[in-house]
């Protein structure tokens, strides 16, 4: 593994407080905080799927490229809608070591009819999920009815009393992701 690139959730950006102590944390492996393009816009609702995939597939080769790595060895993901979209583009072949999805929205809040799970069978990489017990996106009951659909190896981590948007718990968080790593 040579790498890993985060990306932001819908309302967020690079400078997201928990991207960049994984970023700090994980220092001396290279890790790309990445704006979508809306972002760097200045614009506050985020494109839809189609264009923010259309931008990995473009990106993350290129970050490979500046890396000297080849893109099967950075490990990508990120919060919440970035996540997303990461574990989105891996399930349409984009190639990966690995997922880090922090936070990732299961469903929409009051609404675990609406899953976003459709892409889960086609994910074979192995995946670290962490997220808050209290995450209105999904409960630690309901990820475990949907994870089993990943292919791949799943991790979980939860942060006990966090909701979508933790807090108080980056150095669990980073040492969470490091410990991952590791044994990647």
């Amino acid at each position: 593994m040579d790498g890993l690139v985060l990306t932001h959730g819908a309302g967020g950006d690079r400078d997201q407080h928990t991207l960049v102590a994984i970023a700090e944390g994980l220092a001396p492996l290279p890790v790309e905080r990445v704006n979508f393009p809306y972002r760097n816009q200045g614009r506050r609702p985020p494109d839809r799927a189609p264009k923010l995939l259309a931008f990995l597939r473009e990106e993350i080769p290129a970050i490979a490229a500046r890396l000297g790595a080849e893109p099967d060895r950075l490990v990508l993901g990120g919060h919440s809608m970035g996540g997303r979209m990461c574990s989105m583009a891996v399930a349409e072949g984009m190639p990966a070591a690995g997922l880090v999805l922090l936070g990732y929205p299961l469903h929409p809040p009051k609404k675990p009819e609406n899953l976003r799970t459709g892409h889960f069978p086609e994910i074979g990489v192995p995946c670290l999920f962490i997220s808050g017990d209290r995450d209105p996106f999904g409960s630690p009951e309901e990820f475990d009815r949907h994870l089993p659909a990943i292919k791949g190896p799943v991790t979980t981590v939860w942060l006990k009393g966090e909701r979508h948007s933790p807090i108080k718990s980056d150095a669990e968080i980073v040492a969470a992701v490091a410990g991952w790593l590791e044994g990647l």
